[in-house]
This record gives C-alpha cells, structure tokens and sequence, in this order.
C-alpha cells in the first residue's frame, strides 16, 4: 500500500522518530501503525544494544522535594554527548523520569526501570529514546534521603546534584543554610556526615596509607600507628561534612555554622551525584 507523507508525519508525531525511519517502518509494516512503532521499539533495542559498551559521561540532574520538605529525590540521566545532554527533549525526558519515581514512591533505580511510563515501562521507554536519540541512555544514579527538611542545589551547569538533610530545625527557616551546606558538599566532596559514618575500608586504607607514609620518612615502626591515627584524625577534619571547614568563612566548621543558624541544627544524611 502506498504511504503518505501525512502517514509519515503521524507516526513521527507519535513516536518522535525521524522521517524516514517512520518511513520505512511504516512500509515494512504495510502501512500498519501498531506494527510500525514496534518496528521503531525494535530498532532503539537493537541500537541500544550496539552502543551498550558506550560511555555515557554527559547528561543532566534533577532533584524534588515533597510539598512537606521532609523526602528529597535525586536522578541523574545520562547519555554519551553535551549536544543531547542540553537537548530540551532530553532534559524533560530526565524531569518526566523523576516525576513517575516520585509519585510511584519508587524507592530504588531498579523499581524506577520497572514503572510504567505511558503504556510500556520505563526501561522499554530508555530503549526507544536511545533508538530515537542514537545514544546510549541511563538512569545512571537514583537517590532519597528524608530529614525534618531536605534541601536540594543543582550546581548551575545541571550535571552536579545534591541532597542535604537537616535535622533540630526548631521551627526556624533553615533553606538558606541548607543551600550554604549543599554548595559546600558540591565543591569539597566529603565522604560523610561525621566520622561514625565513614565505612570501615576506607578507615583501613587511610591508616595504611598513613603507615606508609611515614614509613617513608624514616619513623620508627613503633612509632607508625600513631602517626597514622593522627593523619586519620585529620582525613575526618578535612573530608567529613561536620568537620570541614566552611567554604564561605573558613573561621568555622559546618557543625559551628549550623550551630550559629539554630542551636542544635545539624545534617542527618545527604547524597551528591556527579556526572563526568
């Protein structure tokens, strides 16, 4: 049968696909719309699986908070060059993502892939946009915190994110501080909240990596593990979040800034996703 350009025109309209691959999938399907999309389905899968060992070093973060403040989200979309990554397309495709997580209390990046999203999932959406865009796309990070109030910063470039939770608010308006803390957390990168929240492995391999240090210098062996603790001590100043010092007046650690905002206010959690 023969296929018009208003065929054409709908099916793109439809699926978003260029002009002549709605062309083709339209004569392979004789004219046949349903059959004609999942041709277009067919062929994201197959690019998908073509680009599958593609790096995917550009894209975009996105953040919401709950109407209470107290659930913060965070979604990083990621796809191989700055050219989509800044693709209004894309970039509304990465807000629509983190808008079905939220409001299906998705609680993990795998129960996000497994939404629904129009009338296939959203993996199988992945998979077409990638046929459409011809690039590789992910949800490369997906991320919650809760706290008496989560405040969100996205740095002005839309590829770094990040959550911070506040806790011991005492009523008072804390958004300011909170985006003070988490432009801390996008620039200085600590590792956790405090020391009790530094995982095991990473103690072990400051303390060796401390050992050896000195070791290098000539200290006595007896001498190492003491020397080692005291460099740990100042791993924990420099690279928890609580004992940094602050960005914008470094007189203070983020535990006295908070201190000074509202005695007690403190960080419970945060998360920071980076891209690149």
């Amino acid at each position: 049968m023969a296929i018009t350009a208003q065929d054409v025109n709908k099916l793109r309209q439809m699926t978003g696909a260029g002009m002549m691959d709605c062309k083709k999938a339209l004569t392979e399907a004789e004219g046949d719309f349903e059959k004609a999309v999942d041709i277009l389905r067919k062929k994201g899968q197959k690019v998908s699986a073509s680009r599958a060992d593609r790096e995917t070093k550009e894209g975009v973060v996105a953040t919401r908070v709950t109407d209470n403040g107290a659930k913060g989200t965070l979604l990083s979309l990621t796809c191989e060059t700055d050219f989509v990554a800044k693709n209004e397309g894309f970039v509304t495709f990465a807000n629509t993502l983190i808008d079905i997580a939220v409001a299906h209390g998705a609680t993990s990046q795998e129960a996000v892939l497994a939404l629904p999203f129009e009338n296939i999932t959203v993996a199988e959406k992945i998979i077409e946009m990638t046929g459409k865009i011809g690039e590789k796309i992910d949800i490369s990070h997906f991320e919650i915190i809760t706290a008496e109030t989560v405040v969100p910063y996205i740095h002005s470039n839309g590829k770094l994110g990040v959550l911070v939770g506040l806790v011991n608010t005492s009523g008072t308006d804390v958004e300011e501080a909170g985006k003070d803390v988490a432009m801390q957390i996008a620039a200085m990168n600590p590792v956790a909240v405090d020391k009790d929240g530094v995982d095991a492995s990473t103690i072990e391999r400051e303390i060796e990596i401390g050992k050896e240090q000195a070791r290098a210098e000539g200290k006595a062996e007896e001498m190492l593990e003491k020397i080692a603790m005291g460099k740990l001590a100042k791993f924990y100043k420099e690279s928890t979040l609580l004992s940094q010092q602050f960005v914008k007046d470094n007189s203070k650690s983020i535990a006295q800034y908070l201190d000074g905002v509202s005695k007690g206010l403190t960080v419970n959690a945060f998360k920071r996703i980076s891209i690149g």
